[in-house]
């Protein structure tokens, strides 16, 4: 009986244990906000990388906003990917796909980058909005002053980033 009891306590405590891996960065950015103003152009292939150091968690979230235009004094913030459409049907995106290490900003078109006139490719600015894990889908996103507000980031504590 005593080999029985064991047994079963050996199994019992080998299925109540668990692996679990967990990522500590305690210098990762949480909760940061970015802003940078970039062109494209060819040479850099109308893209920018902005580099996350320390990288972020693996868990995080990436918002990128694209400053549209100021009205009255207040900045138009447009949540990426965006496509503007122009009038002889030509369509720009502009895009950003990201990793733990970096955001890359990017334009594409269906048509040719080199003719997209330059108030579209020069000094463009953009806030890159790290986000943990779930938050993105507690908040609408479409509304740059929602997101800050939810993730208590005042506008002095938005980091600006020279390139």
């Amino acid at each position: 009986m005593k080999k029985i009891t064991l047994f079963l306590v050996f199994i019992g405590m080998m299925a109540l244990q668990s692996c679990e891996v967990t990522e500590v960065y305690d210098d990762a950015p949480r909760n940061e906000v970015f802003e940078v103003t970039t062109s494209f152009n060819s040479n850099n292939n109308y893209s920018s990388l902005v580099t996350f150091d320390p990288p972020i968690y693996s868990t995080d979230s990436v918002l990128v906003y694209h400053l549209y235009d100021t009205v009255n004094g207040q900045d138009v913030w447009k949540l990426m990917p965006q496509t503007y459409y122009f009038s002889d049907g030509g369509e720009l995106d502009f895009n950003f796909d990201y990793s733990r290490f970096n955001v890359n900003i990017f334009l594409s078109a269906n048509f040719s980058l080199t003719t997209v006139p330059s108030s579209w490719t020069q000094n463009q600015t953009f806030r890159i909005v790290v986000v943990p894990d779930g938050f993105a889908a507690t908040v609408n996103k479409n509304n740059i002053d929602s997101v800050l507000s939810a993730l208590r980031v005042n506008q002095g504590e938005i980091k600006k980033i020279d390139l």
